[in-house]
């Protein structure tokens, strides 16, 4: 009878070792789903100052076991980190699973699922990837002083994320948990761009996550030797620092967002949105163009009766080759109405073509151009054409042969030089700041989100918020079925539209040819913290060795 209980004992304790071995990971990714939880549809924007903070708990807790002599048991810290990552990704960028089915593509319902999940799985584990870069530091950082752990840590993630950016992949910069809601702080972008955002967010979490780590080293201490309050009122200056942090920032981007907004009347630009609403299902057959045509003709020319300098219309309006626009009944109500259109549709390049924005004078003439220039991997162009082209093409008629624009195009109007930008591309805030530097004085996005759910398109204008305060622009956007809107260069929407409605709508914005300090120099803060962190750990590791060698 005792062996038996001393077995169950045995059996029990073993399980519950296993429990515990398994808690960090449970929790990292449970953090991670928080951060998650910050962007459209739920919009918890607040979470993201604390979300990051038990991962961060979690690196150091494993590497300060594995130290012990003997070493304790303890899960290694890159699982816990891919978790969070997968989490955080996987739940952010949710809306992905919004373009199954796609069978109005000729794609069966069981490949259009598996296209679909490998999309969300491929970038949910590519989020964990990079977390576990980043994780794997921290951990060699053990021992170190929290400060530099801070600081290495906030200039490693910055660094990931603009490596990250760099790609044709991008999306869920820890920056973009703050929009549309905490304008404020998303001020910061026009000193540096989004990553001092993110640099903001992950130096909060790591003084939290250091507050709590040394509040429970304390603690241990004070069981052991005695010793009442002192640690625990050193360790306090942790959390009063992210405190004063937070709010040093906020105040900062407060400045920045208290600026008046010059409106000159010689600057002003009465730009007319026309959001056509014409399901992706119906676009490419004869009834859809046949929509297409109708509801963009009738509402550029109630638009241009309503005496707008301007009508922009979404990306891929009009669905046809640029050789064929000049006959539809949009460009001859241009000619008719005299009201410059920029009106979305294919470009061509050889036998290739381009998704295109086309600016038509009062003439009905086309005076510019811009070619979409971030195409959507699968969506759009086949990655790894060489090698994965035959298997994607027979699973769906996706086009293989659409190509890229420039990535240093320039958008010349009637109404002088604007920042263009077709849809995916608003993720990418370098397109938007080249631009700006070249001289564009105000934004036009143009956008199709038709084959999302109601997340996508508000993820979407947060990331066109963004874009307008980074460059100090005005910004008017329109989208085929939603969120067309227009915003000012504080960020604020003064307009929106509803989802899954035709609309028009008419608003005055100015051109301006201010220039931010993001972009004159560029994202300078992220070098700046690279450099410092790594001089910094440099001179303490040459102090060590100099203690050593004495």
């Amino acid at each position: 009878m005792h062996k038996k209980q001393s077995k169950k004992q045995g059996e029990q304790g073993r399980q519950g070792e296993k429990l515990v071995s398994l808690l960090p990971s449970l929790i990292a990714l449970c953090s991670g789903i928080l951060m998650g939880l910050t962007v459209a549809p739920v919009g918890a924007w607040f979470l993201a100052w604390i979300a990051l903070a038990p991962l961060w708990v979690i690196i150091l807790t494993s590497a300060k076991r594995k130290n012990q002599s003997p070493p304790a048991p303890s899960s290694p810290s890159a699982p816990p980190a891919f978790l969070w990552g997968i989490g955080y990704h996987g739940v952010a960028l949710f809306w992905i699973t919004g373009i199954h089915p796609m069978t109005w593509l000729g794609v069966p319902w069981l490949p259009s699922l598996l296209i679909t999940l490998f999309c969300w799985g491929f970038i949910s584990v590519l989020g964990g990837v990079f977390v576990s870069i980043w994780a794997a530091v921290m951990v060699r950082l053990n021992g170190q002083k929290p400060w530099l752990r801070i600081l290495i840590g906030t200039a490693v993630w910055c660094g990931l994320e603009s490596l990250w950016s760099a790609g044709p992949l991008w999306w869920s910069s820890l920056a973009y948990t703050q929009s549309p809601h905490d304008l404020v702080i998303l001020h910061l972008g026009q000193l540096s761009g989004p990553n001092t955002v993110t640099a903001a967010i992950v130096a909060v979490n790591g003084l939290i996550a250091e507050g709590w780590t040394n509040h429970r080293d304390a603690e241990s201490a004070e069981r052991i030797s005695s010793v009442s309050s002192a640690p625990l009122r050193f360790v306090s200056k942790y959390w009063v620092s992210a405190t004063g942090l937070l709010v040093t920032l906020h105040l900062i981007g407060f400045i920045l967002y208290s600026r008046p907004i010059a409106q000159l009347p010689e600057a002003a630009l009465k730009v007319g949105i026309v959001q056509g609403n014409i399901p992706n299902r119906l676009l490419r057959s004869s009834e859809g163009f046949r929509r297409a045509q109708e509801n963009y003709t009738s509402g550029y020319i109630t638009l241009a009766n309503q005496g707008v300098d301007a009508v922009l219309t979404p990306e891929g309006a009009l669905p046809i080759f640029q050789r064929n626009l000049m006959q539809t009944a949009l460009v001859a109500a241009v000619k008719e109405k005299g009201v410059v259109a920029w009106i979305g549709a294919f470009g061509e390049r050889g036998d290739s073509y381009t998704i295109s924005l086309f600016t038509f004078n009062s003439k009905g003439e086309i005076v510019s151009r811009y070619d979409k220039s971030k195409l959507v991997p699968l969506g759009e162009y086949i990655p790894f054409e060489g090698i994965l082209g035959g298997i994607i093409q027979r699973l769906s008629p996706l086009e293989a042969h659409q190509v890229p624009g420039s990535t240093n195009q320039i958008f010349d109007t009637p109404f002088g030089r604007a920042i263009a930008s077709i849809c995916y591309e608003s993720a990418f805030p370098e397109q938007f700041r080249r631009q700006a530097a070249a001289g564009g004085q105000f934004i036009i996005s143009s956008s199709n989100d038709a084959h999302y759910t109601a997340s996508m398109p508000f993820q979407h204008h947060a990331q066109d918020i963004m874009r307008a305060i980074e460059t100090d622009r005005w910004s008017a956007r329109a989208t085929n079925t939603g969120y067309s809107g227009f915003i000012d260069p504080h960020g604020r929407t003064l307009w929106i539209s509803g989802y899954n409605t035709y609309e028009t709508h008419t608003e005055t914005i100015y051109r301006r040819q201010t220039q931010t300090l993001y972009v004159r120099w560029n994202d300078w803060l992220t070098p700046l913290l690279l450099i410092s962190s790594g001089g910094a750990w440099l001179l303490i590791q040459l102090g060590y060795t100099k203690k050593i060698s004495d």
